[in-house]
């Protein structure tokens, strides 16, 4: 769960409302360090092949299927999210980047 500005966004709920993004292959999504609001939402975005998708449009098409403050501030895009044997997404994998240097891992 990410804790913004007091109100709970909860990862799965802005992921459902952005798969059906076009040109959306996968999506995790994760809190990262924000001065006012102590996480901001975040998507990590893997594209659909010869698809160009904008952090912009992603924001868009989100914000019109859930509430504003739940859609993602930012989006990243990379080749390829990291998982576990299982199958499952290694948010900790992608959250440290983020996180690193701060002396609290939330807000």
């Amino acid at each position: 769960m990410i804790v913004s500005g007091g109100e709970n966004v909860y990862p799965a709920e802005v992921e459902n409302a952005i798969f059906g993004a076009p040109g959306v292959a996968d999506v995790a999504v994760i809190g990262v360090p924000d001065e006012k609001w102590g996480e901001a939402v975040k998507a990590i975005v893997v594209k659909k092949p010869g698809e160009e998708p904008t952090a912009e449009s992603i924001i868009a098409w989100a914000k019109e299927r859930i509430a504003a403050y739940k859609a993602p501030k930012s989006v990243d895009f990379i080749d390829a999210l990291p998982r576990n044997p299982s199958g499952k997404i290694l948010r900790k994998d992608l959250r440290e980047p983020y996180w690193k240097g701060m002396t609290r891992r939330v807000g």
